[in-house]
């Protein structure tokens, strides 16, 4: 018998218990494959006792409906920086990657379910001769070698609930309301929110903001004292004078830990004048869980079923990819090539300024 592993690191994503289960339903069809999953991505295969657990029909049945991951993850668990915490409670990044090459040796098949950090992990452990296949995971939407990531349309859908409900609040009591929402340093979520919300302003990371053209975009707004503006702020965005509003990631993370941008930009609007009630509202992690919207669902189970098709061919060193309307895959090296941001002459970005939305610039 034949032996894949499965895993899903990086932060979570609605969508990704449908590959796993993609994955465990087309491998048994094969007859002579067995399914197993890594407990919190490559931490389950270092581990002493290693936590790897047989994927049976039992485990993954019904589970596509089903936001997180059967197999948890962590961003704590990279292999080539692996996080140690040292007896004066400092902590140090080691390369493991060799000793977790040996510990992979009795699987015919890998397959990392993760954004751009876990496929960057993934080349190397090809190249260190894992055989191993990508599958694209994040909702900020931003690898650039597929055309879309599953659960970025969960968090769309997520955030616009969100603002309709901050609409309403906003018309009642004239009110200038600000939304942050996830994404890092792409802005797509912001964007997909704010035209589908229909917001006055949004804000990315990819477009620095001038912060006295949104006030007077706010003015225009109320007229003796009434009127009412909603405004959606990515999590990465920055004025143009000014950095990106960032607090020191956990201990053993290699990331700078994202947030509170919304509060930052109340403040600067109060500072420049802004003289409406101001209220802010941060979604954080509510974008990243509960049940997939149906197209994540499909998206994440077709990965599936191609990333198992790859390994039952011996075609490794690939990331599945989803490409004008097609499911396809691309080397690890144009995976991780590039990010896929914002570009400010996009029609998407044109579209929204047609729309009236302000983004600052």
């Amino acid at each position: 018998m034949k032996k894949v592993l499965v895993l899903t690191g990086g932060g979570d994503c609605p969508g990704l218990n449908a590959v796993i289960r993609a994955v465990a339903k087309r491998a048994r069809k094969e007859k002579n494959w067995e399914i197993y999953g890594s407990i919190e991505a490559f931490n389950g295969v270092l581990n002493e006792p290693q936590e790897i657990v047989r994927l049976t029909s039992s485990r993954t049945k019904g589970i596509h409906v089903k936001g997180g991951t059967i197999l948890k993850t962590t961003n704590k668990s990279n292999p080539i920086k692996f996080p140690v915490t040292q007896k004066d409670g400092t902590v140090k990044f080691e390369d493991r990657s060799d000793e977790l090459v040996k510990r992979l040796k009795g699987f015919d098949a890998v397959i990392n379910i993760g954004g751009d950090g876990s496929q960057k992990i993934s080349k190397v452990l090809f190249d260190k001769g894992i055989p191993i296949i990508g599958v694209p995971k994040t909702i900020d939407n931003d690898l650039s070698a597929t055309d879309m990531t599953f659960g970025f349309q969960t968090a769309v859908q997520i955030a616009s609930d969100a603002f309709d409900k901050l609409v309403t609040t906003a018309e009642s009591h004239h009110r200038v309301m600000i939304m942050e929402v996830m994404g890092r340093d792409a802005g797509w979520i912001a964007l997909h929110t704010a035209i589908a919300g229909g917001a006055e302003i949004c804000l990315i990371p990819e477009i620095p903001y001038d912060i006295n053209k949104l006030v007077k975009k706010i003015e225009s707004r109320y007229k003796k004292g009434r009127g009412f503006v909603n405004i959606v702020i990515a999590e990465g965005a920055k004025p143009k004078e000014g950095t990106v509003t960032a607090s020191a990631g956990e201990k053993g993370s290699e990331h700078v830990r994202l947030g509170g941008v919304a509060y930052q930009l109340s403040k600067q609007l109060k500072d420049a004048g802004c003289q409406a009630e101001i209220r802010e509202t941060v979604l954080g992690h509510v974008q990243r869980g509960g049940t997939p919207v149906a197209f994540d669902r499909i998206l994440a189970s077709l990965f599936g079923v191609k990333a198992m098709e790859l390994a039952i061919n011996g075609e490794f060193g690939k990331m599945v990819a989803y490409k004008n309307n097609s499911i396809t895959y691309v080397s690890f090296e144009e995976a991780t090539r590039q990010q896929n941001v914002v570009k400010k002459s996009s029609y998407l970005v044109q579209a929204a300024k047609g729309l009236g939305i302000t983004f600052g610039d």
